[in-house]
């Protein structure tokens, strides 16, 4: 089947996104078309497109890239806008689990960074306390020493009034009128004591007055520093809610996106289902239209092969009767087995460029649509990762039948039928081309120029799409190269 399918002039019914079919590319195309929104659709389903695992985010994220890549470069046939909304369906699925998970890490940070402030605030708080306290303390203790200071001083005053000898020790004991000398020495030396005694006591509350306040600077120093790192705190709180709410916009635009390209494509569904049908009867088609010239070709090259063994014969039996030779029957014709398809020499149609997308079966990806009841779709080609205005190269010698623009999706395109060599018949493809150099009917040669790659007609991306057609089937490329 081959895969060139005409493009519908309108739009997909009830469908936002324009839908194409593609060209020559037949298989490929309508099964690469809805193999597309197989994908697409899937990602809507709840079926998680599957991506490569890698050892890192950024190789996650870069292989989640190359396949939303290999997503839409596979549906070259499809109308552009269909195959991107594919691409960036698979691309915000593949995002989206990544994107949950940095929210409810974000939000994880928020709740820390919560706990963090409220523990600062409460050591603040305690600490707060622990200041007034101490504060209330060196109140105490000042007046404490004040007042011992009082004390002192009136036993000096005293003492230097009356020439060191207290005469009125009143002040301590009392009034002591009509005592003994004695009596009043030892109240004297009870008096000298007892000032001794506030010295000593005021030298203790002065050294427990130091003390408080070098434990009054320690905890206002804690404070400071428990205050500064309560701002950072702070900051990194609000840095964390910022960074959530960034997060939970992310989450909420990829469901967004999703949950719109799902609509979208949902609402595409049935003109895309009619454009498959459309697809198919021109695969159809143009397949008929190669394996009727194969068969014109084969005919034509086994009657000559026919003519030529006869022509022998013929020659034989003339020798036969020149010598006097009885006539030997002539064994009847026989067509001879197919040879060898490399007999045809064909080479790859560029120099140096790398292969993109094989040829061969393509799965549906479990749990997705399956358009076409088979289980997924035939890429009949292989693609060249040419950049737009690399030249192509005619891969043998043989007939140019079709060249130029063709409204099927491939753009321009070149289609040389090689012929029929050792009774294998050859046809080459080549999709997407800028331009083209040759013309229909122009003999070619192995190597000639024929076109410059491009990325015409439903195409995403500058590339080749080259199929070969051995005996009226699509075969890999890659056998006969």
């Amino acid at each position: 089947m081959v895969r060139r399918t005409p493009r519908p002039s309108a739009p997909l019914p009830g469908a936002p996104l324009p839908g194409a079919a593609g060209p020559g590319s037949v298989g490929r195309r309508s099964r690469l078309l809805g193999a597309a929104l197989v994908i697409a659709l899937a990602a809507s389903m709840g079926a998680s497109t599957p991506v490569a695992f890698a050892d890192s985010l950024e190789d996650q994220q870069a292989a989640l890239r190359d396949q939303a890549a290999r997503v839409q470069h596979s549906l070259e046939f499809v109308d552009a806008r269909i195959s991107q909304a594919a691409a960036d369906l698979v691309l915000y699925q593949g995002q989206l689990p990544g994107a949950q998970q940095a929210l409810l890490e974000a939000q994880g940070r928020v709740a820390g960074a919560v706990k963090e402030v409220e523990a600062l605030a409460a050591r603040v708080d305690l600490a707060q306390q622990n200041k007034a306290k101490i504060t209330q303390q060196l109140e105490t203790d000042k007046q404490k020493i004040a007042d011992t200071k009082k004390l002192i001083g009136q036993i000096a005053t005293q003492a230097y009034k009356s020439g060191g000898v207290p005469s009125n020790l009143s002040l301590f004991f009392g009034a002591n009128q009509g005592g003994s000398l004695t009596e009043t020495i030892d109240l004297a030396d009870q008096a000298m004591r007892s000032q001794n005694s506030a010295m000593d006591k005021l030298t203790q509350q002065n050294a427990t007055n130091v003390n408080s306040q070098a434990r009054l600077e320690a905890v206002e120093a804690e404070i400071k520093d428990l205050k500064a790192k309560a701002d950072a705190a702070l900051a990194r709180e609000k840095a964390a809610r910022d960074e959530a709410e960034t997060k939970k916009a992310q989450v909420d635009k990829l469901i967004a996106d999703t949950t719109r390209l799902d609509a979208e494509l949902q609402a595409a569904k049935p003109g895309i289902q009619t454009q498959l049908a459309q697809v198919q009867a021109q695969q159809d088609a143009v397949a008929a239209e190669i394996a009727e010239r194969d068969r014109k070709l084969r005919e034509a090259y086994e009657a000559e092969q026919r003519r030529i063994a006869e022509a022998a014969a013929e020659a034989a039996a003339a020798a036969a009767r020149a010598q006097g030779q009885a006539q030997a029957k002539p064994a009847p014709y026989v067509p001879a087995a197919p040879g060898a398809p490399s007999a045809f020499g064909l080479r790859s149609p560029f120099n140096g460029v790398p292969i993109t997308s094989g040829f061969g079966w393509r799965a549906t990806p479990a749990g997705t649509i399956d358009f076409y009841g088979k289980g997924g779709y035939m890429h009949t080609g292989i693609d060249f990762g040419a950049a737009c205005g690399t030249p192509v190269y005619a891969p043998a010698a043989g007939t140019v039948f079709s060249a130029g623009w063709a409204n099927d999706g491939g753009g321009n395109n070149v289609k040389i039928s090689h012929g029929v060599v050792q009774g294998n018949s050859l046809t080459t493809i080549f999709y997407h081309n800028s331009s083209v150099v040759v013309s229909p009917g122009q003999q070619v040669s192995a190597g000639q120029l024929i076109a410059y790659s491009g990325t015409t007609g439903n195409s995403t991306g500058c590339h080749s799409h080259f199929e070969t057609w051995l005996n009226s089937r699509a075969v890999d490329p890659m056998g006969l190269l």
